[in-house]
């Protein structure tokens, strides 16, 4: 059952709210205290991004679920994170384009991973486990190949891309660009909400009432993966946003594809930002990886959503 409007309006205006006391929080706190300069040469930049980047894997996530059906979906649990890491290592190493590099990488996951799924895709709810450790084995791909590329990395940079590849914004630029994407993608998943919403009915169902249920899915496994793309290349593989943001939506009671959409982008930023604040302010001056921040936080609730759900 979805929330009543007096509901919906409260949640929302407390995830603005969250959002704006993060971005406050994160350009005024630091090791360095309020400083003005500060503020707009470094900080801002890094806020700006955790906030686009965490939008974006919210909605790769929210995609993600959609498309496989499947709750546990998110692109660092399912190899799209990786291979969009492997991806960049390539380019890196080739001295291509990052972005290019990243967003063709998770592509091509995403694709191996719906191509994998198939089957297990049209035989419905019963299948998710196979979903799950399908992608939980890509990832394992993935992670092994970029393991191999570091291995050859000269040891002048392998302590960035070991660092960067666990999630690293202290040097994360793109954040408008992050914005837009996730800007656009918010427009997209309400234009289409409907047929989204039918989608998750099952395929045939969708089918049934009209949808064109293979552009659809097509355009959402484009969506998500371009999305964990950009969102890998401009601050590496940070894992589990968008799978605890949909999920705590819909344990709240969002469930139109309208609300979770934009929700999702609000929820992911303001929670990047904070796992980013306690990054560099826990230890400071020392900075911790924001990804293993967020781990800490996404496989306890992944393990619990995993436990839950045959029930």
């Amino acid at each position: 059952m979805g929330l009543t409007g007096a509901r919906l309006a409260a949640l929302s205006a407390g995830l603005l709210g969250l959002l704006a006391a993060a971005l406050l929080a994160g350009l005024a706190l630091g090791s360095a205290g309020f400083d003005r300069e500060l503020i707009v040469q470094l900080r801002a930049p890094r806020v700006g991004a955790a906030a686009g980047v965490g939008a974006l894997l919210a909605l790769s996530g929210l995609a993600m679920q959609v498309l496989l059906r499947n709750p546990l979906a998110d692109p660092y649990v399912l190899g799209t994170s990786g291979g969009a890491s492997v991806g960049a290592l390539l380019t890196l190493m080739m001295g291509g384009s990052l972005w290019l590099g990243a967003g063709l990488g998770a592509l091509a996951a995403g694709v191996a991973l719906l191509a994998l799924t198939r089957s297990a895709l049209a035989a419905g709810e019963d299948a998710s486990p196979r979903l799950v450790l399908t992608g939980a084995m890509l990832a394992s791909l993935c992670g092994a190949i970029a393991t191999l590329l570091l291995a050859i990395t000269p040891d002048q940079r392998l302590r960035g891309a070991i660092f960067w590849l666990i999630g690293d914004l202290s040097g994360a630029q793109g954040g408008a660009a992050c914005g837009a994407a996730a800007l656009l993608f918010v427009i997209g998943l309400s234009w289409r909400d409907t047929a989204i919403d039918r989608l998750l009915l099952g395929s045939e169902v969708a089918a049934l009432l009209g949808e064109p249920v293979r552009r659809l899915r097509l355009a959402l496994l484009v969506s998500a993966s371009l999305a964990a793309g950009m969102a890998v290349a401009s601050a590496g593989a940070i894992g589990f946003v968008g799978l605890v943001v949909p999920q705590a939506l819909r344990l709240l009671g969002v469930q139109r594809t309208r609300d979770l959409a934009w929700m999702s982008a609000v929820g992911g930023a303001a929670l990047l930002t904070l796992a980013d604040l306690v990054a560099r302010t826990v230890v400071a001056p020392l900075e911790l990886p924001v990804g293993a921040v967020m781990s800490l936080v996404g496989a306890p609730l992944f393990i619990a959503v995993l436990m839950r759900g045959p029930r």
